[in-house]
Parts: structure tokens; C-alpha cells; sequence
């Protein structure tokens, strides 16, 4: 009966799955064009209510924004639901791509037919930055934080620090002004349900106790222990999105392996070939869903030497280890959030932190667009910005569905 009350919703993740281009900026586009005006599951307020949290918290942003949809759906069931359902295509997409790595490592993406996929993926980009200005930009101090930060964001888009610290500037700025104070009432004190914030402190301190003891005592399978620690603590701790994660990933198994206080091989340590990571790196971004999805890649290559059946479990434990950490974090502080969001200064600091987000928006949407060589001439270069600039007029302007734009972009890059 559970499932059958929300065999739609879950359908609309699939489909949202299996089309989300563009990164954790990118797919904010298609879950607005979704979720927000097709499906009405949520609205705008809400919608950059989740957003906002999920930039506070460190670990896969978009993925935790569609768990809240299904947690306020469905419950604790339906958010584990929605994340599976989300996380699975692109990660099983990701390990299989482990496996044939060998074989097509030299196949240059930006020549293919994904080669028009981030130019649409930067038109999404766009269209949820407008969206959303028009929503959360609507005073003189939400612009001066917006264009603010939007210019510091740009200058140091990959420094991990800037994100947080500016959320925290943006909700302190805010408190200054009276505007957007709510109703006065009498708040009652929140019994906090610990258990997930402990359960994500217990795997913490074990994935890592198990992990020191299999290195040094050179168990067998030490390199899945190994494995689980590193992208549990890699959830844990990265704020930014992949544009952090990966070079957290290339330091981890490919620079500190080839230190020389690690160059005895008895130390177990994994070590990769920057090469493949890199070819992973690419591929991830042109395929729908998560980018943190790189870690059942990199999990598969890191076990391959042991076996198929190694390798597939390797897939296995990196997808777990970059996802847990994001959903035990989410359920159990968002109750909190929504019980914090009650007193004047929180409230008032919502407004900055939505202007700061909407910042993140645009510094992503330019940030690509450098990426793409304009001076150039050429008709890629040209078709590139006509597939940015149609894909925003198709989804300001028209109905169409989000995967025949995805479909088109391919259909172009197959043929030009």
C-alpha cells in the first residue's frame, strides 16, 4: 500500500535520474521543472528552503535536496526510497565503466555525441539561477549579498572553504535587518532524536579503526576496509560538490601513494593511475545523476587486480561510503532546521543564505561557460551557445520535458 501511494513519485525520480545532466547546480533546473511546477510535490519557498540546508551540510548537495522531498512525502522509508532510486542508475552506470575502462580509457568525450551535454547542462544551470533570483532577490541587502558573492564565488569557485563561509556571512548580515520577522509565538522546546548524528559518529570511529588495524596488520581484504573509510570520511567532510571531491580522490590514491615516506609496499596503501581517474572524471560528468557517483568508479578500479567479484563489491562499497554520510546527516538535522527556523534569527539569517545560494547558481553558470572557448570560432563553439541559450527558452517558455531536451542534446552531438 506504501508503495502504491507513491508508485508516481518514485517513477518521476527514476525519470529525473536517468536525465539529470549537469551536476548538483545543473539538476536544481530539472527538480524545479519537475518536482516544483509539474508535480506541485513541493513549492519554490520550500524548494530553496531544502537547497539552502543542503549547502550548510557537507556531502552531495542535490542528492540530499530530493531526500528531503521524499522525506516530507513520505517519511524516513520514502527518503531511503528516493535515494536509492536516484543514485542507482548513475552509479551502476559508473562501475560498469570500471570494467571497460581498459578498453575505451583513450575515447575523448568532448568529441562525441555528449559533446553539446554541458552546454545544456549550463542552460539548467542558468534557468534555476533565474528562478531562483526572482524568488530569494528582493530587497537592496539580498542583492548586495547575491552580487558579492557571486564575485567571490567566481574568483575561487574551487577553494572548499568559501562555500560555507559565505553562508554563514549571508545568515549573519541579515540578522542587521528587521525585514521578514515572523509571527511571534511562543516556541516549545524540541525533543532531538540522537540516533542518527550517533550512528554517523559510530561508523565514523569504526570505518576508521578498522581501517589503521587492516593496513598494519595486512588482513587480506584491507583494501575494502581502506576503501569504505576513505569516501565515508570524503562524505563527511567535503563541502563544494565533485569540484572538491575529485581532487580529495586524485590526493588520496594517486599523489599519496607516490610519496616516498609510502613507497614501501607493505604499507597496503591503494594506489591508482592518475590517468584512469581522470578519464572517470571526465566520463561522470556526462552521464545523468549524482557526480559523487565517481566513487563507485573509482571503488571498482581500486579492486579490480583482485577479481570481478572484488571489483564489483569495490563499486558497492564506494557508493555507500560517499552516500551514507549525506543521508544520515540530512535526517537527522533537518527535523532540528525546521524547529530552529522558528526563531527570529534564524529566520532572518534564511533570507542571506538564499541570496548566497542563488550566488552559487550564476558562479557555477559562468564558471562552465569559461570552460567552453568562445573566441574560437567554429561551429561547435557556435552550436554550443545556441544549445545554452535554446535550452533556456525551452524551459522558461514551453512545456516541453526535460529528457526530450536532454535527448535533442544528444541527437545534435550524434550528428554534428
Amino acid at each position: 500500500m506504501f508503495l502504491y501511494r507513491h508508485t508516481s513519485f518514485l517513477k518521476s525520480v527514476l525519470l529525473h535520474s536517468i536525465t539529470a545532466f549537469g551536476g548538483a547546480q545543473g539538476h536544481l533546473g530539472l527538480v524545479i521543472k519537475t518536482f516544483v511546477e509539474k508535480r506541485k510535490d513541493i513549492s519554490n519557498d520550500e524548494l530553496m528552503d531544502y537547497v539552502s540546508f543542503a549547502q550548510i551540510l557537507p556531502g552531495a548537495s542535490s542528492t540530499q535536496v530530493l531526500t528531503l522531498i521524499g522525506y516530507k512525502r513520505g517519511g524516513i522509508s520514502l527518503a531511503i526510497l528516493t535515494l536509492l532510486i536516484w543514485i542507482f542508475p548513475a552509479c551502476f552506470i559508473m562501475g560498469l565503466f570500471s570494467f571497460l575502462i581498459t578498453n575505451i580509457s583513450s575515447y575523448n568525450l568532448n568529441n562525441g555525441v555528449f559533446k553539446f551535454i554541458q552546454p545544456m547542462a549550463i542552460g539548467f544551470l542558468a534557468y534555476a539561477g533565474l528562478k531562483a533570483f526572482k524568488i530569494s532577490i528582493n530587497n537592496t541587502i539580498t542583492f548586495v549579498l547575491f552580487f558579492l558573492s557571486f564575485l567571490l564565488l567566481f574568483i575561487f569557485f574551487k577553494t572548499p572553504w568559501i562555500f560555507p563561509a559565505l553562508i554563514v556571512v549571508g545568515g549573519v548580515v541579515t540578522n542587521f535587518s528587521s525585514i521578514r520577522i515572523p509571527e511571534k509565538e511562543k516556541i516549545k522546546p524540541k525533543q532531538i532524536r540522537w540516533s542518527n548524528l550517533w550512528l554517523f559518529i559510530f561508523i565514523f570511529l569504526v570505518a576508521g579503526f578498522l581501517s589503521e588495524m587492516s593496513r598494519k596488520q595486512e588482513w587480506e581484504n584491507r583494501k575494502a576496509f581502506n576503501l569504505f573509510e576513505n569516501f565515508y570520511r570524503f562524505g563527511s567532510i567535503v563541502f563544494g560538490g565533485s569540484d572538491v571531491l575529485i581532487p580529495l580522490i586524485v590526493d588520496q590514491y594517486v599523489a599519496r601513494p607516490t610519496a616516498e615516506k609510502f613507497q614501501d609496499t607493505k604499507q597496503g596503501f591503494i594506489k591508482l593511475e592518475k590517468s584512469e581517474l581522470l578519464t572517470g572524471a571526465g566520463f561522470v560528468r556526462a552521464i545523468p545523476g549524482p557526480v559523487f557517483s565517481i566513487a563507485s568508479f573509482t571503488g571498482g578500479i581500486a579492486l579490480k587486480d583482485k577479481g570481478n567479484f572484488y571489483q564489483a563489491a569495490g563499486c558497492v562499497i564506494g557508493a555507500i561510503g560517499i552516500f551514507l554520510p549525506s543521508a544520515l546527516l540530512v535526517l537527522f538535522f533537518f527535523p532540528i532546521w525546521q524547529h530552529l527556523k522558528k526563531y527570529v534569527v534564524v529566520y532572518r539569517a534564511l533570507e542571506g543564505i538564499n541570496a548566497v545560494v542563488v550566488a552559487v547558481m550564476f558562479a557555477g553558470t559562468f564558471y562552465l561557460l569559461k570552460d567552453i572557448p568562445f573566441s574560437n570560432f567554429s561551429i561547435q563553439i557556435v552550436l554550443s551557445f545556441l544549445v545554452i541559450l535554446f535550452t533556456i527558452i525551452l524551459l522558461c517558455f514551453t512545456k516541453i520535458p526535460p529528457p526530450i531536451i536532454v535527448a535533442l542534446s544528444l541527437f545534435l552531438g550524434f550528428f554534428f
